[in-house]
């Protein structure tokens, strides 16, 4: 199995048989790379992981045309709740669609809401019709099955990278990833980082480098590359993520956002992650930020343990 962009450009044969007879020739003779495959135990936890992200991006959808309804309906509830799938506004919406009336919707208002009393009156206020409910209990219903689906289909991948589980625990200290993220980049990876041979490599192949197009020494396009669909999504949603931290790759992230706009700044974050995960995989270990500094926090956990074990031993004498 030979690299698909090698390949592409090699003059071919007239026939599949005669082509499948030149790239052989070609392979062996040392002309041509051999492709990426993973492990056979990685091969079939990434029908998992896949599935797993085609059902997200239905739940996406689904809570997206849940809003949708609510507004068509006046229900102005995402104006003055920040998320409308969580714990009191998804009780709140379950109310409307039994017919419960705004003032017995709004007990199941958690106090922790910034919007006053009022405000969420004014809000959930609309003319809520029996198709509306109707509709609003099928999506509602899905949601929240899709949700229970998602969590078997992540348990299930977790358990099967039981034995990469410090592996796993090493890159979930990556601002951006998570424990699913980070199993679910390391099925369509692998463990072995020697198939690629450096960080550099790994990016051009799940595509999330620039492109290098250059032609008479002059730079055409910085178009990306096609790469995997799948690596470029997990890396994405993590820089997403990570650029709200505290951390040195938020710090890049604002560096870039004003220079060359927000999509650029996360493509190129996502390439940073990319190639923190190559160091962390081949090295086997952790992320140390550079805005973070390491040795006075050691001390002062210490100090804090010395404290506490005082305090311990005084109460005990």
């Amino acid at each position: 199995m030979v690299n698909a962009r090698h390949v592409k450009q090699v003059p071919g044969r007239k026939t599949d048989i005669g082509d499948a007879q030149w790239l052989a020739i070609l392979a062996r003779s040392g002309l041509l790379r051999g492709g990426f495959v993973p492990p056979a135990n990685f091969r079939e936890l990434r029908l998992t992981s896949r599935q797993m992200q085609k059902l997200t991006g239905i739940l996406a959808a689904e809570k997206n045309r849940l809003h949708k309804v609510l507004t068509d309906a006046g229900i102005r509830l995402p104006v003055v709740v920040s998320d409308i799938h969580g714990q009191s506004a998804r009780a709140m919406v379950k109310g409307l669609i039994a017919g419960e009336s705004p003032e017995q919707v709004l007990t199941y208002a958690s106090k922790r809401l910034k919007a006053s009393e009022e405000e969420l009156l004014d809000a959930l206020a609309g003319e809520l019709t029996d198709e509306h409910r109707f509709v609003l209990g099928e999506l509602m219903d899905h949601i929240e099955d899709l949700q229970r689906r998602i969590a078997r289909f992540s348990e299930h991948l977790l358990d099967g990278l039981a034995p990469q589980q410090g592996l796993l625990q090493a890159l979930q200290t990556i601002p951006g990833l998570d424990e699913r993220g980070a199993a679910m980049l390391l099925v369509e990876i692998g463990d072995d980082m020697d198939a690629f041979g450096s960080g550099e490599k790994l990016a051009s192949w799940a595509g999330v480098c620039p492109g290098n197009h250059e032609s008479a020494g002059k730079r055409k396009s910085g178009k990306k590359r096609k790469g995997n669909p799948y690596v470029r999504r997990i890396l994405c949603e993590a820089a997403n993520a990570a650029a709200r931290t505290r951390s040195a790759l938020a710090e890049l992230f604002k560096s870039l956002l004003i220079r060359r706009g927000r999509k650029r700044a996360i493509f190129a974050l996502a390439h940073k992650i990319l190639k923190i995960v190559f160091v962390l995989i081949s090295r086997g270990d952790y992320y140390r930020d550079a805005t973070v500094d390491y040795e006075a926090m050691s001390v002062t956990l210490r100090v804090g343990f010395k404290c506490s074990e005082n305090t311990a031993t005084s109460r005990l004498e």
